[in-house]
């Protein structure tokens, strides 16, 4: 049986633009871009882990609007239980220290990349509310 797996995205805007993350090579999903957060830890909110996660990861301090989209996807590796959220950068500049590369998209710029599976329903969400 495959393990449940529950993450929270960060749609970062900023200058009317969203910031995209290229997971690792070394990780799950190589290459692959994805918007940036993490694993829900136990006996967290979805919100307190994704602010952590940005924190530990990008270096930064975001303010958490509303929920854009829930998406249960199934990997071979588990099932991903993926909420995304609206976001602004409130201080810091995103750093670069699990992720490949990161790049700052115009919303309707965002369908140009290849996107982790479970980001995809909410790049299409966005892509219709900011076209």
């Amino acid at each position: 049986m495959k393990k449940d797996i529950h993450v929270v995205g960060a749609v970062i805007f900023k200058d009317n633009k969203i910031l995209c993350a290229q997971r690792g090579k070394e990780k799950s999903l190589p290459l692959l871009w994805e918007f940036p957060g993490g694993k829900i830890e136990k006996d967290e909110k979805p919100e307190q882990a994704l602010v952590r996660e940005i924190q530990e990861e990008m270096h930064c301090t975001i303010d958490i609007g509303e929920k854009i989209e829930h998406t249960v996807y199934e990997y071979d590796f588990g099932i991903v239980h993926l909420t995304t959220y609206y976001c602004k950068l409130v201080e810091g500049e995103p750093v670069l220290t699990e992720h490949a590369a990161i790049k700052w998209l115009a919303p309707k710029e965002l369908p140009s990349l290849e996107w982790a599976p479970a980001d995809i329903p909410a790049i299409e969400k966005i892509s219709k509310v900011y076209a």
